[in-house]
């Protein structure tokens, strides 16, 4: 077994605590869909609002993916702790490629959900799924992470 460092054991901690709080805001988007995908547009628009400022947490997100690479780097030698911290850099990747494929374009289209532009509501279908399809990847981030933690 490869000696433990402290230095690794800490980017391994901030790696899960990071994506640990990137997945609250995640499951949150994935658990409130089935409540308000079939609101009216009044009525979406308004519940929308709660999420204002959110963007701040973008600092997260570096933190989270810095802190996985640093990680991985350092494990690199070691395949059984490399591989999942490999796969969970690679569905925070997919998460993201989700969010600014998908959902990042309405929030333009709906200058964050404060116009109603013609097809809202195809453009809401697609920014809940979107979101939803970003929480599993963050779910499986989290899952990778704990896989790593567990081999070490």
């Amino acid at each position: 077994m490869p000696r433990r460092s402290r230095i690794h054991d800490t980017l391994l901690f901030i790696a899960l605590l990071s994506s640990a709080m990137a997945l609250g805001g995640a499951l949150a988007h994935l658990f409130e869909l089935p409540n308000k995908i079939a609101l009216p547009q009044e009525e979406y628009f308004i519940v929308q609002q709660v999420y204002r400022g959110w963007d701040r947490l973008g600092w997260l997100l570096l933190v989270e993916l810095a802190s996985i690479v640093a990680v991985a780097v350092l494990s690199r030698r070691d395949p059984r702790l490399f591989r999942p911290l490999l796969a969970a850099a690679l569905f925070l990747l997919a998460a993201q490629a989700v969010f600014w494929t998908f959902t990042f374009p309405v929030n333009v289209a709906t200058d964050n959900w404060t116009a109603v532009p013609e097809g809202w509501e195809r453009l809401r279908a697609r920014w809940e799924y979107s979101h939803a399809v970003g929480a599993l990847f963050q779910l499986l981030v989290v899952a990778s992470l704990i896989l790593a933690a567990l081999r070490r």
